[in-house]
Formats: structure tokens, C-alpha cells, sequence
């Protein structure tokens, strides 16, 4: 289980697979087979063709406002929001997730959500460190909690559920990025509550007309080709296997 779900997805995605073909072309001296590697990794470099693949996962749930929601229980944000942790009094350093952090804390502060969630270990994890960072935006201490320690969405969704049961609570809004949504819902929708999708952090533009530079192949679209083609292996994965 864990090969599948952490090791082979190594060798299913476009860096993998390029690898793959350079190293058998080299061995075998097939000369096909370098060039099927040039052409994946010019695919997998195109703009369009990255847009196109990430566009139809952040779709699914399309942007909303924040007095859109109706009021909830709590809102759970998920991981992967901050850099290499530092101590306290450094200064924070965010990863291109942290539209999470800052839709929880105005989604409370909004009164949209009576609690603030955040997981993670309590023994100064990212969990930790958020909750502290909400408290510091003006968060009420008895408003904030983290909800204990995860190792992947399906910890994530386990948790929640636990936590919802101990205190009753029966509608939670989860926010995390766009093009994560599909997958977590699936999860999250086992947590034994009703659960209200509330994407941020889109790294694509709907509707937007092509240009000529979306036909030239970039490394930042190789990375979102590599994003949404993990994102759909890992929906693959959890609908056959179910964690």
C-alpha cells in the first residue's frame, strides 16, 4: 500500500516515465524511445496543455464568496500551507497554499464558522504553528484547535471525523486549493457530516483566451501538468482502494 500510494506514482508521472524512456533508449539504443521522451516532455511543458489538465480539477468547484456560506460548526483547513518550520519569533515563511490560512481565519472572523481547525501533531507541528499565527490575527483561543496528527488526507478526514463526534458538531466547511477539492471531498464525505467545499489558491484562469506563449513549453507548466496528473492518481488510487 504504501508503494502505490507514495512510490509509484514516482514512476507513473511525466518526470518518471521521461526518465524511464531516456534511460531504456539509451541502454537499448532505441532510438524511438528518446524520442517518445522529448515529445512528453514537450507535452507535459506546454501551458495549454498544463492549464487544461489542472483547469479541470479546480473547476469542479468553482470560486465562492465567503458571504456565500451559510453558518457552520467549524471550518477545517488543510496542510501544506507553510515553508520549513521555524521557531517562534521568525518570521513566517508561506507556501503558494497560504489563501487556506488566510480563508479559515476570514471565514471565522466572519462568523461563517464557530471554530477554527487546523491538524497536525501538538508537538510543534505546522498545525501548531498555524493555530499560533491565528491567534496573532485576532482568533480567540477558545475559537482555535488543532485537531490532531495526520500524515495525509485520509489522516486528515479520520480525524475530523473523531473530532466532530466527540463534540457534536455537523457541518464543517473545508477549505484548501482548488484542484485538491476533488479528492478530499471524496474523503471527507466518510467523516459522518456535512461537508461544504470552499476552494482557494486557483493556479488557473478560466475562460482565458490563448496566446502564443501557452504553445511554448515552460518548466512552471511541467510542474502543474506533474500537479494534476498526481492529484488524479490519487483519485484513482482512494476510489479502488478507500485510504
Amino acid at each position: 500500500m504504501l508503494f502505490l500510494n507514495k512510490l509509484l506514482p514516482v514512476f507513473v508521472l511525466p518526470i518518471g516515465v521521461i526518465t524511464l524512456l531516456i534511460v531504456l533508449g539509451a541502454l537499448k539504443k532505441w532510438r524511438w524511445m528518446s524520442l517518445l521522451a522529448a515529445a512528453a516532455l514537450l507535452g507535459g511543458s506546454l501551458p495549454f496543455v498544463s492549464n487544461a489538465l489542472l483547469g479541470s480539477l479546480e473547476n469542479v468547484y468553482p470560486v465562492r464568496s465567503i458571504g456565500s456560506l451559510a453558518e457552520a460548526d467549524a471550518v477545517l483547513v488543510l496542510g501544506g500551507i507553510m515553508s520549513p518550520s521555524k521557531d517562534p519569533g521568525f518570521v513566517t515563511e508561506w507556501s503558494e497554499a497560504v489563501e487556506r490560512f488566510e480563508a479559515g481565519v476570514a471565514i471565522v472572523q466572519r462568523d461563517k464558522a464557530r471554530l477554527l481547525l487546523f491538524t497536525g501533531d501538538t508537538r510543534g507541528s505546522e498545525g501548531t504553528a498555524l493555530q499560533r499565527e491565528a491567534l496573532i490575527r485576532g482568533v480567540p483561543a477558545s475559537r482555535v484547535n488543532v485537531i490532531g496528527a495526520v500524515g495525509n488526507t485520509a489522516d486528515e478526514a479520520e480525524q475530523l471525523k473523531r473530532y466532530c463526534a466527540q463534540h457534536g458538531l455537523k457541518r464543517v466547511v473545508l477549505v484548501t486549493s482548488a484542484w485538491h477539492l476533488p479528492r478530499s471531498m471524496r474523503q471527507f464525505r466518510g467523516a459522518g457530516v456535512e461537508i461544504v467545499a470552499f476552494p482557494v489558491d486557483f493556479r488557473t484562469m478560466p475562460n482565458r483566451q490563448l496566446r502564443y506563449l501557452d504553445y511554448l513549453p515552460t518548466a512552471q507548466a511541467l510542474e502543474k501538468t506533474e500537479l494534476a496528473l498526481r492529484e488524479c492518481y490519487g483519485i484513482a488510487f482512494y476510489t479502488v482502494f478507500g485510504k
